[in-house]
């Protein structure tokens, strides 16, 4: 399995450019980061990272790789030969994963022969726009949630592998668990899911179905009761499951309205435990609205895999310094009206007072010294060529994800708000 192709043509047409040129080695660095966050959003959380640490592992240009950009004229035959045997050999450093970001955040800086950083661009961006922006969504629904379970099952709401990846990033940000196997599978996810209700539809009656469902599932299984009529639905589910029924699933209808008459009618039937989860294309303002309600859990696709409105992160991968011919280091950056970079090497440090962060200070050129200077936010991920294990693999998501909870920690109370506002903390460049 190769990543090399997840790429776009121009990043192979620049290598073949600057090795011809005799500047495809100079040492260069490079910085992927958010100009700007999604209109009105008050922070964005860091995914992805594990999962470009992997894929960086298997970019490789193998036999079919290269026939292929041989046959389409993509690049010199030298440039194949360096193709052949590229193996990334730089240092790329970057925000621990589950981190919080903001405008301008140097989340991933990667630093090496230009060549060998530049064909990255793609592959870099293509997972932290995505995993950032369902990370960012699900955040805000954890928020929203004020600590009730929140279940990832947008598998068939996005691509096939962007469902795991979704998966992946939700977990991360708060969710517990996810409907897709591949993604409890790869990343050690717990996965959920009982019945849907082409289930019940397959039965005569709704009855037949539960008691099938029963059966094999034990009555602490969760029984969809939308498919025809809730209130009826609800009597049969404890008829046949008992009191001890586990909970049910609500699909469809006001859910403010149902979820408490659906509360009421359990109770009067004496299956006071049993619990109820909703579903039904919800998003973080719909489980906000639903926090007065008598619900005990969340299941979220649609908003959830597509950024809840915001489905990439907006994230850009931008030269930021190179050697000059002198041997020093040389900053660089755009200047286009809307598109300007800070150009040089930078040292990001989330500046905390008293538990609350304050600051996202970014030191150009000149890096902090000491502890006084705040928490830094720049941790190796591969060095010298060599991934860093402790990011990627199910512990890497097991850590991202305690990491999270101790960086949204620190946000003042207002950042939590889902109503528009400015980033919850300033930028500053020093």
């Amino acid at each position: 399995m190769t990543s090399a192709l997840l790429t776009d043509r121009y990043e192979l047409t620049m290598v073949d450019a600057a090795l011809r040129d005799g500047r495809a080695l100079r040492p260069s660095v490079f910085e992927l980061f958010a100009r700007r966050l999604p209109t009105g959003r008050r922070y964005g959380v860091v995914a992805g990272t594990g999962r470009l640490l992997e894929l960086l592992q298997q970019f490789r240009f193998g036999p079919d790789e290269l026939a292929f950009l041989k046959r389409e004229n993509v690049v010199h035959d030298d440039t194949l030969d360096w193709l052949e045997a590229y193996r990334f050999s730089g240092t790329i450093r970057g925000y621990r994963e589950g981190e919080l970001y903001f405008p301008g955040s140097p989340i991933l800086v990667v630093e090496g022969p230009f060549a060998e950083a530049v064909v990255l661009e793609t592959l870099a961006l293509s997972v932290f726009n995505y995993d950032s922006a369902v990370a960012s969504a699900a955040a805000r629904m954890v928020s929203a949630a004020e600590g009730r379970p929140l279940a990832e099952m947008g598998s068939r709401r996005t691509g096939e592998r962007s469902a795991v990846a979704a998966a992946r990033a939700a977990y991360i940000a708060g969710f517990g668990a996810t409907s897709n196997l591949e993604a409890g599978r790869s990343w050690g996810i717990p996965t959920m899911g009982t019945a849907a209700h082409a289930f019940t539809l397959l039965y005569e009656t709704e009855e037949d179905a539960f008691r099938a469902q029963v059966e094999a599932m034990g009555p602490g299984t969760t029984l969809l009761v939308d498919t025809y009529d809730i209130e009826k639905a609800v009597a049969t589910a404890v008829k046949v499951a008992g009191p001890a029924l586990g909970a049910v699933r609500i699909d469809s209808g006001d859910l403010g309205v149902v979820v408490r008459e659906v509360r009421a009618q359990l109770d009067a039937l004496g299956a006071t435990s049993t619990k109820i989860t909703v579903t039904n294309d919800l998003d973080e303002h719909a489980i906000a609205a639903l926090s007065s309600a008598p619900v005990n859990s969340y299941g979220v696709g649609t908003a959830l895999v597509t950024g809840s409105g915001s489905p990439a992160a907006g994230m850009v991968y931008k030269l930021v310094a190179h050697l000059d011919e002198a041997g020093g280091w040389l900053p660089v950056g755009k200047k286009s009206n809307g598109k300007v970079t800070v150009g040089g090497r930078k040292q990001p440090v989330r500046t905390v007072r008293g538990g609350i962060a304050v600051g996202e200070d970014i030191y150009v050129e000149d890096p902090p010294v000491g502890a006084e200077a705040g928490r830094a936010l720049l941790v190796d991920l591969v060095r010298d060529g060599d991934v860093v294990a402790e990011h990627t693999g199910t512990s890497g998501v097991a850590a991202a994800r305690d990491h999270h909870r101790s960086a949204i920690g620190e946000l003042p109370a207002q950042a939590l708000s889902l109503s528009r506002g400015e980033p919850a903390i300033p930028t500053r460049y020093l």
